[in-house]
């Protein structure tokens, strides 16, 4: 996890959760080098010779965990019934898109529209870090061995700008500021034996809106990754985001975010994302 004012959060580790410690000794920050570094080893071998020292999250803002992720590569409609709700077939290909390195925030922060005329909307999704290189033709247990860990991710989306304004992309309405919220950690690989077994869950102002389990994706884990490989390489540090399933705002059964709304989204394991949508205020916008 990673804690502090925005653009100065520092690296802080746990084994269970409850008990924290600085990371500093060991991770300038849990960015791309980190990883590639063989960060993960060393971290885990300091918390068990007991020598990082322990460091109190009270009154401390969580940051994204992930500090600039040299890509973040996203997948949609990877729940059929999410296809459906957006008036898709079911992909028989794996469908990418990109968010930008500068869209990752923390589960608190603020959500923040781009224009009075935004249609937000919330997507709770499976974030996969990137631990080593993947390019080229690749195993499934070859994808997996690659993952450094897992990361709850919001999949923010501006429906005005994915879809009306969008010139035929969507890169528009997922690429705004703000528009990856992460965290609060990264459990590491070991920690989630089976991705294709969590829970993940969403709510407006308290009530439900998503409601499902990532053994109802369409492309699952190492399916997505090997099919990644094929086409680009993927490196350390890289986030990939799996898809959501049904209930989001697009489906035309609930609003889209009003200014005051709370969002909460939750994933097995994961912890929970907890945010508000900013008062919208024109100079703010385009």
């Amino acid at each position: 996890m990673r804690i502090g004012a925005r653009g100065h959060e520092r690296p802080v580790v746990s084994a269970d959760g409850a008990a924290w410690f600085d990371a500093a000794p060991v991770a300038t920050d849990f960015d791309a080098g980190f990883f590639a570094g063989d960060g993960i080893p060393r971290l885990r071998r300091a918390l068990v010779d007991g020598t990082l020292t322990p460091i109190a999250l009270t009154g401390e803002r969580v940051g994204p965990p992930l500090m600039r992720p040299p890509s973040i590569v996203c997948v949609g409609m990877n729940y059929a019934a999410h296809a459906a709700e957006s008036g898709s077939a079911p992909p028989e290909e794996v469908v990418v898109f990109f968010k930008k390195p500068n869209t990752v925030i923390g589960p608190n922060d603020p959500i923040r529209r781009v224009d009075a005329r935004s249609t937000l909307d919330w997507e709770v999704e499976l974030g996969v870090v990137i631990g080593s290189p993947l390019l080229g033709p690749v195993t499934p247990d070859a994808a997996l061995a690659a993952v450094a860990g897992y990361v709850l991710a919001n999949d923010l989306s501006d429906r005005w700008l994915q879809l009306d304004r969008s010139g035929g992309q969507w890169s528009k309405g997922k690429g705004f500021a703000g528009s990856c919220p992460l965290g609060p950690w990264i459990a590491t690989a070991d920690e989630i034996p089976d991705p294709q077994a969590l829970g993940l869950r969403s709510w407006v102002n308290g009530d439900p809106r998503q409601d499902s389990t990532t053994s109802d994706m369409i492309f699952p884990v190492a399916t997505i990754l090997v099919e990644l490989a094929a086409v680009m390489e993927l490196e350390p540090g890289d986030l990939v985001l799996t898809g959501t399933p049904e209930g989001v705002a697009l489906s035309g059964r609930y609003p889209y975010l009003a200014d005051g709304d709370t969002v909460r989204l939750a994933i097995d394991g994961l912890g929970e994302i907890d945010q508000t949508v900013a008062h919208f205020a024109p100079e703010e916008g385009a």
